[in-house]
C-alpha cells in the first residue's frame, strides 16, 4: 500500500472557482459578515463505480484539540495550562510559537462547523479545555462552558455528531504547581472537571473520551521533556502514567453513575514495533520494552486489570509500585464502551544506535531524553519507507496489524473479562500526516501525498474489517492545520489549510477527496485519480 505514496505535484492553479472531481474549492474566510461556502458544492454525485464500500454504520469524521485550535487564551476566565507555560518558555517550542491565538476557533467555531457540514463529516472529535471550564482546576466557570454549549449546539444543528475528549494534554498550571500528574490530587480534580462538563453537555453528547494519548502526557511530558510540563524524570513519567489511568477510571465510574446511557472510553496511541534483526535476542528485547512501555502499560491495566509483569520488572526501582494502591487497578479497569486507537506509524527497533537518529521529535534546543523509562538500548532504525514531514515512516499495513492484534489480544474477549458483560467498540480516533504543503496564489494546496496517505490508511482499516475485526469509525487528524505542540506552526496536518496571518480556511485536495469518500461511502480504487 505504500508504493503509490510518492511526492507528486500537479502545479495546477486557478481562481476560487476551481473544481476538482465535482467539488468546487472555496477559500473559507471568517469575517464579521459571515462565511461564504457557496463554492463548496455537494459531493453526493461524485465518484465512479468500483472501489470498496464502508460497512453500514461506519463513522467517518475528523478531530482537533482545544489548545491546538481555540486560541482565546485569556478570554472568559480561562487560566493557563501547562502548555501555555511551556510554549512561553524560551527553547521549548520551535520558533517560539504559542497557542495564544492558534486557529482562533473560539471566535470562529460557527464557520468551522459549517465547513465540517459542507465536507460531510459525520462526527467531530474535539476536546474541552480544563482551564476554561474549571480555571486553575477549581470551581466551575460558567462562561467557559458557554463556549462549548454553543459549539455542541452548532454541531447538532448541522447533523455532525459531537465526540468529546475531556483531556488532551492541557492540565491547569495551578495543578502542575502542586505536583501535576505525579500527584493523586490531579486524578481527583479530573473527576470534578468531567462531571462539570457533563452537567452542561451530557444531554447532547453521547460519546465521551476521558484521556487522549496518556503515553504522550506521561512520557513525553514528564520523562522526555519534549512536551509540557517539560520534566525529564523516568520516575515522574511512571507516576504520571498511573495517575492518568486512575483519573480515567474514576471519571468513567462517576460519569456512568451519573448517566448509564453514555458511551465512555479513552484513546491510546500505539506503535507497531518490529525487530531490526528478528534473530537477535537483543533486538527482540528492545522491541519487547518499547511495546511494553508504550502499548501494554496503558492497554492492559484498562482492558485486563493488571500491569504487564515484564514492564513492572523493567521499571522496578523507579517508584511505580509505590503509587499503585489497593483497588487502583479495579478502578482503572472500570468497564468502557469505546477504545480509541491512534496510529501514525510503526517502527523498526534495534539495540544499536543507527548512524542517523530517527525520533520524529522537535529539537528547539532544550535538554531532553528518551521517553521510555527503562529502554536505554532501544533505537528506531530507518527502513527505507516513504516518510512524512515529521520523519515518520508511512506504513499503512501496520494499522491493519495493530487493529487485528488489539481485537485478538483484548477486544474479542473483553466482555467476558474486565468488561464484565460490556463489550468494547474500536474506532481509529486519529490518523494523519504532515507534509510540506505548497499553497498556490488562492491558498489551495494540491496535497497529493496526503490524499494517498489517507486512502491507504482507510484501505488498511478495511483490510482489518475484511479479516473480521469490527472497527466502527475513522477520524482524520486533523481537520485544520494547527499548533503542533513542540513543533509550533512548522508542521501542517490539516485537510483544511489555515493561513495563520488572515485565519482564512481553504480546503485542500485531501479535504475534497475525503468529502467524496464520505458522500459515496466508498474508498476509490487504487488507480482512481482524486
Amino acid at each position: 500500500m505504500t508504493s503509490n505514496l510518492t511526492d507528486t505535484r500537479t502545479g495546477r492553479s486557478s481562481g476560487s472557482g476551481r473544481t476538482d472531481g465535482g467539488l468546487a474549492v472555496a477559500a473559507v474566510a471568517a469575517a464579521p459578515t459571515g462565511l461564504d461556502l457557496a463554492g463548496l458544492t455537494s459531493a453526493t454525485d461524485a465518484g465512479a463505480p468500483g472501489g470498496r464500500a464502508f460497512p453500514p454504520g461506519f463513522v467517518l469524521g475528523a478531530a482537533t484539540a482545544a489548545y491546538q485550535i481555540e486560541g482565546a487564551a485569556r478570554v472568559d476566565g480561562r487560566t493557563p495550562s501547562i502548555w501555555d507555560t511551556f510554549s512561553h518558555t524560551p527553547g521549548a517550542v520551535v520558533d517560539g510559537d504559542t497557542g495564544d491565538v492558534a486557529c482562533d476557533h473560539h471566535a470562529r467555531f460557527e464557520q468551522d462547523v459549517e465547513l465540517m457540514a459542507r465536507l460531510g463529516l459525520q462526527s467531530y472529535r474535539f476536546s474541552t479545555s480544563w482551564g476554561r471550564v474549571c480555571p486553575d482546576g477549581g470551581p466551575v466557570n460558567a462562561r467557559g462552558l458557554d463556549f462549548y454549549d454553543r459549539l455542541v449546539d452548532s454541531l447538532v444543528e448541522h447533523d455532525v455528531a459531537p465526540w468529546l475528549t475531556l483531556y488532551h494534554w492541557d492540565l491547569p498550571q495551578a495543578l502542575e504547581d502542586r505536583g501535576g500528574w505525579t500527584s493523586r490530587e490531579s486524578a481527583e480534580r479530573f473527576v470534578e472537571y468531567a462531571l462539570a462538563v457533563h452537567d452542561r453537555l451530557g444531554d447532547r453528547v453521547s460519546t465521551w473520551t476521558t484521556l487522549n494519548e496518556p503515553w504522550c502526557s506521561a512520557f513525553l511530558g514528564y520523562t522526555a521533556g519534549v512536551h509540557a510540563p517539560g520534566r525529564t524524570s523516568p520516575a515522574d513519567g511512571l507516576a504520571a502514567a498511573h495517575h492518568l489511568l486512575l483519573g480515567h477510571g474514576l471519571a468513567v465510574r462517576a460519569l456512568r453513575e451519573r448517566d448509564p446511557s453514555l458511551s465512555l472510553g479513552l484513546t491510546l496511541n500505539f506503535t507497531v514495533a518490529d525487530p531490526v534483526d528478528p534473530t537477535d535476542p537483543r533486538d527482540l528485547d528492545a522491541v519487547r520494552r518499547v511495546d511494553g512501555q508504550m502499548n501494554r502499560i496503558f492497554a492492559e491495566p484498562v482492558l485486563l486489570g493488571r500491569y504487564p509483569a515484564d514492564v513492572l520488572d523493567d521499571v522496578r526501582g523507579l517508584g511505580l509500585e509505590h503509587h499503585i494502591l489497593d483497588a487502583d487497578l479495579e478502578v482503572i479497569s472500570t468497564p468502557i464502551d469505546v477504545l480509541g486507537v491512534n496510529y501514525y506509524n510503526g517502527e523498526a527497533v534495534g539495540h544499536t544506535e543507527p548512524e542517523v537518529l530517527v525520533d520524529g521529535q522537535a529539537d528547539p534546543g532544550r535538554p531532553t531524553r528518551s521517553p521510555f523509562p527503562a529502554a536505554e538500548a532501544a533505537y528506531r532504525h530507518p527502513r527505507g519507507l516513504p516518510v512524512t514531514a515529521m520523519d515518520w515512516e508511512i506504513q499503512p499495513d501496520g494499522l491493519t496489524r495493530l487493529l487485528t492484534r488489539l481485537h485478538t489480544d483484548y477486544v474479542a474477549d473483553y466482555a467476558r473479562g474486565c468488561g464484565r458483560g460490556r463489550a468494547v467498540r474500536m474506532s481509529v480516533t486519529e490518523n494523519g500526516a504532515a507534509f510540506d504543503d505548497e499553497a498556490d496564489a488562492t491558498g489551495f494546496v494540491d496535497d497529493t501525498r496526503r490524499v494517498a496517505y489517507l486512502r491507504a490508511h482507510l484501505g488498511a482499516v478495511l483490510d482489518a474489517v475484511d479479516a473480521g475485526v469490527p472497527v466502527h469509525g475513522f477520524f482524520y487528524w486533523s481537520l485544520l492545520d494547527n499548533f503542533e505542540w513542540a513543533w509550533g506552526y512548522a508542521k501542517r496536518f490539516g485537510i483544511v489549510r489555515v493561513d495563520y496571518e488572515t485565519q482564512v480556511r481553504t480546503p485542500k485536495a485531501s479535504a475534497l477527496d475525503y468529502a467524496r469518500i464520505i458522500a459515496t461511502r466508498r474508498l476509490p480504487a487504487g488507480d482512481e485519480q482524486p
